[in-house]
């Protein structure tokens, strides 16, 4: 049995695994389901081993989803983007089928993920591994000369990874001018997928982000990297996902991920706030505009940031079938931070809807009835994910938590310095975010949002899982 587990001395994450309910362990029917997966459309997939695509992922994992190759053309760019093909490998009515919709996805904590499949499927004979041959749903999405999609379409292939590559190394190599053949126009996608974001009115949210990871006897708190590799790699996933809503909305069935407009009061607090940031908001310029516009790593952008989390609420998933299409002005299914509607369909290894709508995808363009299995999933879908990604979001958040309470238990009374993310608004405390080591605190003394402060530990209590301070209590 494949099992990843990181052990590092001092504190562990046990207590989270437990209070969550989350297990490693799958039953022998699930272990046996996983072990003898065979690709269920063998016969009639195409050979598509001729591309030479690479993956991109951070160091170590093994359960690779994606991998993409993009081409210049006279008209402009072609993505194209393998998929792990999850739906021919997981039989339907199952018990590995059963197993994944009560877990929903892979839970991701420090020393080890819970996988939503047994990993002898999800980082062996599912995973786009370098070398291997592999089952995966092949979208081909064809750009105009501004980066607009033109035409796309998703079909079952045999492909081939030819290199596993993560974020910094693919970084390394653009800046040196020396790009992996396979994604040498990546930069030139990036930008022309951004200007498209910005066309469309897309909110792109950019905080820094908390990340465990071993030190020494036991765990600290780093900011994850984001290099520009990042964002352009995310926009080959969000560009696929959004060739897949429209597929299944033109189709009048399928599942999308929704979020609805940004409330009018939620936009006018963030001008608000940017007025008293001293950030200039011209007449006319919608929110991600702005956004975009601001300097990378400034207090006040941080703060920013933080207030325009407000426009992005409601996040959920819609299901609809011919009873219930919706029509192109609903905004119902709209996801209004990407601008347009917007599918999950890239992370069917990690993340249990992927699966359902990829399968919906691919019936509708080969003409083919969609699998009654498929079909009949999707109204219970919302729900399912609603839950799993709830649960995610609290296991990230308690592996945080837990990590700064440590980290913080033997400096209460100490000083810190701190940028001021979200000063106090009515019963909702003020944020903060210390700077070695990182950390994110609530904040008693009213601290001015956007301002590099001094604030004082009052609390670092590792039970409770919960650190405090204070800039009220902050001596010269």
């Amino acid at each position: 049995m494949l099992l990843t587990r990181l052990r590092a001395p001092g504190f562990d994450f046990e207590a989270i695994r437990s209070e969550f309910a989350l297990t490693e362990a799958f039953d022998v029917d699930v272990m046996r389901e996983a072990i003898e997966a065979r690709d269920l459309h063998a016969d009639s997939r195409i050979d598509r081993t001729d591309i030479p695509f690479v993956t991109i992922d951070p160091p170590g994992s093994k359960d690779l989803d994606q991998a993409v190759h993009i081409e210049k053309t006279a008209n402009g760019l072609v993505v194209h983007y393998a998929i792990a093909d999850v739906g021919a490998l997981v039989t339907p009515g199952g018990a590995l089928d059963a197993e994944t919709r009560r877990r929903g996805q892979t839970f991701y904590l420090p020393d080890g993920s819970v996988p939503l499949h047994p990993r002898e499927l999800s980082e062996g004979s599912g995973s786009l591994l370098e070398g291997q041959a592999r089952c995966a749903a092949l979208w081909t999405i064809e750009l105009d000369d501004v980066g607009e999609a033109a035409a796309w379409t998703v079909t079952r292939a045999l492909v081939r990874s030819v290199a596993r590559l993560d974020y910094a190394a693919v970084q390394a190599d653009v800046d040196a001018g020396t790009p992996h053949p396979s994604i040498a126009a990546l930069a030139e996608f990036g930008a022309q997928r951004a200007a498209a974001a910005r066309r469309r009115g897309a909110i792109d949210i950019t905080l820094p982000e908390q990340e465990v990871t071993p030190h020494g006897k036991g765990w600290r708190i780093d900011l994850q990297p984001r290099t520009a590799v990042d964002g352009w790699n995310a926009e080959v996933s969000l560009l696929t996902g959004m060739c897949a809503a429209r597929i299944m909305l033109d189709a009048g069935i399928g599942l999308v991920r929704t979020l609805p407009p940004a409330p009018a009061e939620a936009v006018e607090t963030l001008k608000k706030t940017a007025t008293a940031l001293g950030i200039d908001w011209p007449a006319g310029a919608s929110a991600g505009a702005v956004l975009a516009g601001l300097p990378t790593g400034e207090p006040s952008t941080l703060a920013m940031m933080t207030q325009a989390t407000g426009l992005l609420r409601g996040a959920d998933y819609r299901a609809f079938d011919r009873t219930t299409t919706p029509a192109d002005s609903d905004e119902s299914v709209e996801h209004s931070g990407i601008g347009a509607p917007y599918a999950h369909v890239t992370a069917p290894l990690r993340r249990l809807s992927d699966r359902f709508a990829t399968e919906v995808c691919l019936a509708v363009v080969a003409g083919t009835p969609i699998p009654d299995w498929a079909a009949q999933a999707l109204p219970e879908l919302p729900a399912i994910m609603r839950g799993s990604d709830s649960a995610a979001s609290k296991v990230d958040r308690a592996c945080i938590d837990l990590t700064e309470a440590h980290v913080l238990k033997d400096r209460v009374g100490e000083q810190f310095s701190a940028v001021v993310l979200r000063g106090a608004e009515g019963k909702r405390d003020a944020e903060v975010l210390v700077s070695e080591p990182i950390v994110l605190g609530k904040c008693d003394g009213e601290p001015p949002a956007g301002e590099s402060v001094k604030v004082r530990l009052t609390r670092a209590d590792t039970d409770s899982r919960a650190v405090r301070f204070d800039y009220s209590a902050v001596t010269a």
